[in-house]
């Protein structure tokens, strides 16, 4: 006798060697014995071999018509032997029995299993359900493939839309697996043996690899798009005009001005320097929706050739310091002693004259030598804060900076704008400690120090930087900045650029005016502001170096660089001559910090915004 059982979810089939009245000892073709309790044994047969009666039963459950077999049956529970009967006949078959239990057993839409070999034919409502779903995965599956062949075909489906767009963007960068053009993009890299970054690429998806890492950037930090909404500024009120010559040193493509200088000298014959700070403060209210867009920007995004305002256009051109203007700004005066000392400081809130925007390009350190026999334009006034830089530098007692910075020049073609692929990038090095930048550098070091400083005296609250032990954060209570030697600082010099500098002028705002603080310590708009910054303005950071990261690539692409000079940092990190970039060389042999070496590049990607690199053999 051949018994037909179950065995860990399997349909199994052999001769009986054995029974108990608990279990039966059954021998396979194999020559295997399992032990089978009695209820997992499912139907007992003398013919044929068991081996066969699975082949049978297996291949004839095929033929079996379900819709035909559902409806056969009534809808009560019934055994597998019992359906088989009720569809093949009183005299059914052990081959046909078992195929009636193979085809129950594949198809539990139809029937519903309720015990061992004991079934319920579904509901008619559920198995409708069950076969429209069904049809809708075949349809959808031939739409995947549908897809996927033309993605394989080296187009984009109509369905992806035209690139760029937010489908294209969510494929590239945050996938949802449940998505059907993710599914038939996963289901044609299978096919295809690729992946989905150089399938997209092949398509046209992606117009460049510029477009790739800004888009990227986009995408995780700015979902709703870099627009801005309809909103209006408050007018400002009507300011007394400083009687000062105000001007700007900025960058060429400097159209956020923040800052600007004057000198003069009083009645006394004492010599004055103005620092002059915009004051989009007094059209941005708080709360306002200007306010909120910039409450949630935080601060101007910047990458080289191109950049993320926090504030719109037209604001800016409003409050901008921009040459032949008088704009509204908060001043604060400094009058000197015969050694450039300070003997004392004043905060005005004023109309400044903006006489002229002068731009770094154009500017050397001769303009700041008194000896010079011919005079150019501003040069009295800038040998004047040359001097001042200078004497707060000495009391700030900190070590002269001599690093060489870059700025990035993008230069798109002309015939294509838009196509950063075609643009060409220049490098170009600015060395830190020369004298402009220690004009502007301590100039708005001295402004910060002494706004934190009445802030702290005032015992109001503010977005305070604060460094110590190595880590420098955001407080709303201040404190010393180790770095900068000062014992307050206050980031208050940008506040077209900076949310942290926008709030802090309102609270100067209010000290000079002797008006209520618009901000408290427990603020939650101020706290808020505190908490979110340091986290935004890195990932703004990290985002520009990468950027810039990228462009040394091009840049290396472009000129045909093949090796580089590289300074020893420690161990097999080194700086790189002629770009910003830090790099390990695996390859380097050991050589004390400051040795120069060779470097190889072996090759350049612009995906991942980085170069492989070795050594050059001495």
């Amino acid at each position: 006798m051949h018994a037909l059982f179950e065995d860990d979810g399997d349909l199994k089939a052999g001769a009986i060697h054995s029974e108990t009245d608990a279990t039966a000892q059954i021998e396979t073709a194999s020559g295997r014995r399992i032990k089978v309790k009695l209820p997992a044994v499912l139907l007992r047969f003398a013919s044929p071999a068991p081996d066969e009666l699975l082949a049978k039963a297996t291949a004839q459950a095929g033929e079996i018509d379900l819709e035909l077999l559902w409806e056969t049956v009534p809808d009560v529970d019934l055994t597998f032997t019992q359906i088989a009967k009720e569809y093949f006949g009183a005299q059914a078959s052990a081959t046909e029995q078992a195929s009636a239990l193979v085809r129950l057993l594949q198809n539990p839409m139809y029937f519903r299993k309720r015990g061992k070999g004991l079934f319920k034919r579904a509901p008619e409502a559920e198995l409708n359900a069950a076969i429209a779903g069904v049809e809708r995965k075949k349809l959808e599956a031939m739409q995947l493939q549908g897809w996927a062949d033309t993605l394989l075909a080296g187009q984009l489906p109509a369905e992806f839309g035209t690139p760029p767009n937010a489908t294209i963007d969510r494929l590239l960068y945050a996938p949802d697996k449940s998505a059907a053009v993710t599914k038939a993009l996963t289901l044609a890299c299978e096919q295809g043996k690729t992946n989905p970054l150089s399938l997209l690429l092949t398509c046209g998806a992606i117009p460049s690899t510029h477009d790739y890492h800004f888009r990227r950037f986009l995408f995780h930090t700015f979902p709703k798009g870099t627009g801005f909404p309809a909103a209006e500024t408050s007018p400002a009120p009507q300011l007394p005009t400083a009687a000062v010559r105000g001007f700007s040193i900025d960058d060429e493509a400097t159209t956020e001005i923040d800052d600007a200088f004057s000198v003069g000298i009083n009645a006394q014959g004492e010599t004055v320097i103005g620092i002059h700070i915009a004051a989009p403060a007094l059209g941005i209210a708080p709360g306002s929706p200007i306010d909120d867009i910039a409450r949630d920007r935080l601060s101007t995004v910047y990458m080289p050739g191109n950049k993320i305002t926090m504030l719109p256009d037209a604001v800016v051109r409003q409050f901008t310091l921009a040459e032949g203007k008088t704009v509204p700004a908060l001043s604060l005066y400094a009058t000197l002693d015969s050694d450039h000392g300070v003997i004392r400081t004043e905060t005005k809130l004023e109309a400044v004259p903006i006489v002229a925007n002068l731009r770094l390009q154009q500017l050397t350190d001769a303009i700041v030598d008194p000896m010079a026999t011919t005079r150019a334009p501003w040069q009295e006034e800038m040998i004047a804060l040359h001097k001042f830089a200078k004497a707060r530098f000495t009391v700030r007692g900190k070590n002269e900076i001599n690093r060489i910075d870059y700025n990035f020049e993008v230069m798109p073609d002309a015939a294509a704008p838009h196509d950063m692929e075609r643009a060409k990038v220049a490098i170009l090095p600015r060395a830190r400690g020369s004298a402009i930048d220690l004009i502007v550098s301590e100039l708005m070091i001295f402004a910060n120090a002494s706004w934190g400083k009445q802030l702290a005296d005032a015992g109001a609250a503010g977005m305070f930087r604060i460094q110590g032990a190595g880590k420098t954060r955001m407080a709303v209570h201040p404190g010393p900045h180790e770095g900068l030697g000062v014992p307050y600082y206050l980031w208050s010099t940008s506040p077209i650029r900076r949310y942290s500098d926008l709030l802090n002028q309102r609270q100067l705002i209010a000290l000079a005016n002797g008006e209520a603080l618009p901000y408290t310590k427990q603020n939650t708009t101020l706290l808020a502001a505190v908490a979110d910054f340091d986290a935004t303005y890195n990932q703004y950071g990290d985002f520009q170096r990468q950027m810039e990261d990228y462009w040394c690539c091009r840049w290396i692409a472009q000129e045909g660089i093949t090796e580089l000079n590289a300074t020893v940092i420690r161990e097999n990190l080194v700086r790189f001559e002629r770009i910003p970039l830090v790099r390990r060389i695996d390859e380097l042999p050991f050589s004390a910090p400051g040795v120069t070496v060779r470097a190889r590049i072996n090759s350049v990607n612009f995906w991942e915004a980085t170069f492989s690199v070795g050594i050059v053999a001495p």
